[in-house]
């Protein structure tokens, strides 16, 4: 039987989703980006007047993907050590990639224990982030 989860620590989903379904022994969290969950505010976003985007800064948006991501896990009863699967998405490619790397590196320092990893470059996502991630974890029963 599968059990959706709603984070109240995570940002609200943009969409009519749960942040999180768990399904036997796997937990697949949907699209978590950097969001701030108080204020739906954008860490590292500079807009203009007219509230376009003028740039972002792609490391506190990483940390703060990383932070909702671990909130989504702590309340589905998993740690971020369960990750065993992780889709990134970039709008940025060219530009963030190495930073990204290096933070993923600094928070999985072992790669022989770090979770499988896809990243892809995409030209945009649902709201103005840089960066977006799709996680599956193991959790215990």
């Amino acid at each position: 039987m599968a059990t959706g989860v709603q984070a109240d620590a995570a940002p609200r989903a943009v969409g009519h989703y749960p942040h999180a379904r768990r399904v036997g022994g796997l937990l697949f969290l949907s699209g978590i980006g950097p969001r701030n969950p108080v204020d739906n505010t954008v860490p590292g976003n500079v807009v203009d007047a007219e509230g376009g985007l003028v740039s972002h800064d792609i490391r506190a948006q990483v940390l703060a993907t990383f932070a909702n991501v671990r909130a989504v896990l702590a309340a589905s009863g998993a740690r971020w050590e369960d990750l065993v699967d992780v889709t990134v998405y970039l709008t940025r490619m060219d530009s963030d990639f190495h930073t990204f790397n290096a933070i993923w590196a600094e928070h999985f320092p072992d790669a022989g224990s770090a979770p499988c990893r896809t990243t892809v470059g995409v030209d945009a996502l649902p709201t103005p982030i840089a960066i977006e991630l799709k996680c599956i974890a193991v959790v215990e029963d």
